[in-house]
C-alpha cells in the first residue's frame, strides 16, 4: 500500500451496486479497495489487473468472517467500510422457515455490526473513518411495503437502526456511521424481488453515488438514514 492511499472495504463486491462502487472507487487515483465477496470472478474480469484492488473471498455468514477480514487488513488505517452485502428473502406468509430468517438477518444486520465492531480500531482517528451501511427503502420508516418481503425489509430496518446506534457508540473514536436507504436499482436482486419491473437507476449510477458518499459523506452526516431513491417499486 502506497503512502497517501485511502483504503476502503466494500462487502458484497461481486456484483450489482457493490461491484459498481468498487469500479468507481478505483477510478479515483489515491484509493485502494478491499473487495469482499463469496465470488469475485465477474468483478476481476471486468477490472482486469488493477494493483489497487485487493480481492478478499469471504462468506460473511461464517463465524470467523470478521476475524478473517481483520487479518487481511492488518494494522492499516481504514478510510471507509461499505457494508453493502445483502441477502434477499422473499416468501409468502405462512411459508417462512427459521433457518431462512436467521440467514437473512445474519447477512443483512448481524454481519455488518460484527464487521464495524471488529474494524473499529482501523477506522478510528483523524480524519474520521466512515461506515456506510447500504439499506433499503423497504426498511425505511413509513415507506411503502410489499408482500413477501417482511423478513428482508425488517432486516434492513434493523440495519438502519444499527447505523444510528453506531454513530453514538463511536462518537468519541473518530468514526462516523450512516445508512443509505436505496430505492429501485437495476440489479439481479431487484429483478428477483419484482419480476418485470424496470428500474430507472442503473447499478453503475448508484455505485458512483455510494463511492463518493463513502469518501466524503462523513463530512456532513453522522447517524443518519438517508433515502436515495427516485422510485420505490
Amino acid at each position: 500500500m502506497k503512502e497517501g492511499e485511502r483504503l476502503v472495504v466494500v462487502t458484497g463486491a461481486g456484483r450489482g451496486v457493490g461491484a459498481a462502487a468498487v469500479k468507481a472507487l478505483l477510478h479515483i487515483g489515491d484509493v485502494r479497495v478491499v473487495a469482499v465477496s463469496r465470488a469475485l470472478d465477474g468483478l476481476l474480469a471486468a477490472v482486469g489487473h488493477e494493483p489497487r484492488l485487493e480481492p478478499c473471498l469471504l462468506d460473511l455468514q461464517a463465524p470467523d468472517a470478521a476475524a478473517r477480514l481483520v487479518a487481511h487488513i492488518g494494522g492499516r488505517r481504514l478510510h471507509a467500510l461499505v457494508n453493502n452485502a445483502g441477502l434477499l428473502h422473499k416468501a409468502e406468509m405462512g411459508t417462512h422457515q427459521r433457518a431462512d430468517l436467521e440467514r437473512v438477518f445474519l447477512t443483512n444486520a448481524i454481519a455488518p455490526l460484527e464487521l464495524a465492531q471488529a474494524l473499529a480500531p482501523n477506522l478510528a482517528g483523524d480524519p474520521p473513518g466512515h461506515i456506510v451501511h447500504i439499506g433499503s427503502m423497504g426498511g425505511f420508516q413509513d415507506s411503502a411495503k410489499f408482500p413477501g418481503l417482511v423478513a428482508y425489509s425488517a432486516s434492513k430496518a434493523a440495519l438502519a437502526c444499527i447505523a444510528q446506534c453506531l454513530a453514538e457508540e463511536f462518537k468519541d473514536s473518530g468514526i462516523r456511521s450512516n445508512c443509505l436507504a436505496l430505492g429501485a436499482v437495476d440489479t439481479e436482486m431487484l429483478r428477483a424481488a419484482f419480476p418485470g419491473f424496470q428500474a430507472g437507476t442503473t447499478a453503475e449510477a448508484m455505485g458512483n453515488y455510494v463511492a463518493e458518499f463513502s469518501l466524503a459523506g462523513h463530512k456532513l452526516f453522522n447517524g443518519k438514514v438517508l433515502p436515495v431513491a427516485s422510485t420505490t417499486p
